[in-house]
């Protein structure tokens, strides 16, 4: 059962307008006699920063401002030396005799606050050291300006700048980093959401309502879409080798087709003798294949009914052979195969069998150096600008592409077969181990999924295709999981690891992958 969330079912959101902060902000304003500030070095409460800063030095023997100018602090050192003094509890004298090396406060652990709204982590430093520092901080640029004092300035002040940029860069990468890790958490969670007393199984598409499945059935209402499919010689080749050449299969038939777009199948069925053919599809390109069937005069053998097969009610009980090209990216993207499996459960009489009757998906590794710079690399140096903090956004989106053979660096690995004639709905979603056999010393760089058809059940001539990267191009095309960091291989070495395969629960008929290589786990989203 799909899980759904509408705006009635939704939690309160507390209100956050603007109004409501200036009140607060003004509340504030107007109590300043509220404000307390802890001193740096006991426990005393004063009456406002200065008195504070007044404190430390005429009590404590410690002039912040003082510190400030010695080290060349800037806003970011400063913040650091107040955490630092209010966690580590230290002496003044100690303060003072950091002079050579590494500031003791120069962790960025310090940049995380000691005390909570800590008033004197709320000040301008400019306003702290005085006209002096914000004459050093403003010194304007002369064009020939000789003199030394102003070069210096200038010098320190591009040099505390660039230190600026530098440190807000990393926060950033670390800000991105951290926002990966919540989102590969919430996909986790969302993965592993256990759904109960439910009469579909989770993410089964049969439990979307027709409108929430608009999207998918509209896109199939496109003319171009099936001309690529029917254009894909081993996907309708396939077919219609396996109808053409297993006559008995169809012969005096029921048979159902289902998603039967511009009733090319059932029309191969038709041919090959089915005393009737039902082809049943939601998209609006079923009133092409209306005329397309009266044009060839097979409208006493096929019915077609426009409709979700979920939704409509067949003309007959059962039917003795069920038919379809269900197949998506990574063979269960768009979870087609649910409704085939729907149809199977409901329709499908004693001894019928559903083509094509079984599948495996494979996984292979990739060495291509010069990809992984192109997708990777690239955001490192992006006309000047650094935006490596994209690769955080790019690495997780699967991409569908035409692999070069000579890019594969072991042999192919299985993960999973499927009988479509017995299995259920939640065995689409699973985890599987593989080894792959490394076959050339290199870079991994990405890992490649494809996919293998069989028309096998009760055929004479057995038909079977694949969407591997060493075979014919199909329009299924490869789908590649790009690592964000390459790994170093060896010939003859077996690289393991994990895969788990879950729908997305936002929308079904998306795919989650988690891959683990080398203790190094990314999931990747096909949508």
């Amino acid at each position: 059962m799909a899980l759904y969330m509408d705006n009635n079912g939704a939690d309160e959101i507390p209100d956050l307008s603007d109004s409501d902060d200036d009140d607060q902000w003004q509340s504030m304003e107007e109590s300043p006699d509220n404000l307390k500030v802890l001193c740096l070095f006991c426990d005393r409460l004063l009456n406002s920063v200065e008195d504070t800063l007044s404190h430390c030095k005429s009590e404590h023997g410690v002039d912040i401002a003082s510190l400030l100018r010695r080290h060349k602090l800037d806003d970011y050192g400063y913040i650091k030396l107040i955490n630092y003094i209010r966690s580590v509890k230290c002496s003044g004298e100690s303060l003072f005799l950091a002079t050579e090396g590494a500031l003791p406060w120069e962790s960025e652990d310090y940049m995380r606050p000691a005390l909570q709204d800590d008033p004197l982590l709320q000040i301008d430093i400019e306003d702290l050291c005085g006209a002096e520092w914000a004459a050093l901080e403003a010194v304007p640029c002369r064009e020939g300006d000789g003199d030394p004092q102003f070069s210096s300035a200038l010098i320190q002040r591009a040099q505390q700048a660039e230190e600026r940029a530098l440190r807000a860069e990393e926060a950033l990468a670390r800000a991105m980093e951290d926002l990966h890790r919540l989102k590969q958490l919430a996909q986790s969670l969302v993965m592993n959401t256990d759904v109960t007393g439910s009469a579909t199984p989770a993410g089964a598409v049969a439990g979307l309502r027709e409108d929430e499945d608009e999207a998918y059935f509209g896109s199939y209402g496109h003319y171009a879409i099936h001309e690529e499919m029917l254009k894909d010689k081993v996907r309708t080749e396939s077919y219609r080798d396996f109808a053409y050449l297993n006559p008995d299969v169809f012969k005096g038939k029921v048979v159902l087709d289902v998603g039967c777009g511009t009733g090319i199948l059932s029309m191969f069925a038709a041919r090959c003798g089915a005393r009737k053919v039902i082809a049943v599809d939601q998209s609006d390109i079923i009133y092409q294949a209306m005329d397309i069937v009266r044009s060839n005069s097979l409208q006493e053998v096929i019915t077609l009914i426009k409709g979700r097969i979920e939704d409509v009610d067949l003309p007959v009980d059962k039917v003795d052979v069920i038919i379809s090209e269900w197949m998506g990216y990574f063979l269960l993207f768009e979870s087609m195969l649910d409704s085939v499996l729907y149809a199977r459960d409901r329709y499908l009489a004693e001894g019928g069998s559903v083509y094509p009757d079984g599948c495996s998906v494979s996984l292979a590794a990739v060495g291509d150096a010069s990809k992984h710079r192109d997708r990777i690399a690239f955001w490192d140096d992006v006309y000047g600008f650094r935006m490596a903090c994209m690769k955080k956004a790019v690495v997780p989106e699967a991409s569908v592409e035409v692999l070069e053979p000579g890019t594969l660096i072991s042999e192919p690995a299985v993960i999973q077969t499927i009988d479509c004639n017995t299995v259920c709905v939640s065995e689409l979603e699973f985890e599987a181990g593989f080894c792959l056999k490394i076959t050339h010393s290199t870079l991994c760089t990405a890992i490649v999924g494809y996919f293998d058809i069989f028309f096998d059940k009760n055929c004479e001539n057995k038909v079977t295709f694949s969407t591997g990267p060493q075979c014919t191009k199909t329009h299924w095309k490869q789908t590649v999981f790009l690592l964000e960091n390459p790994i170093p291989v060896q010939t003859g070495e077996e690289l393991k690891g994990r895969i788990v395969v879950r729908k997305n629960r936002k929308d079904p008929r998306a795919l989650l992958v988690s891959l683990s290589v080398r203790d190094v786990k990314q999931t990747y989203s096909l949508q």
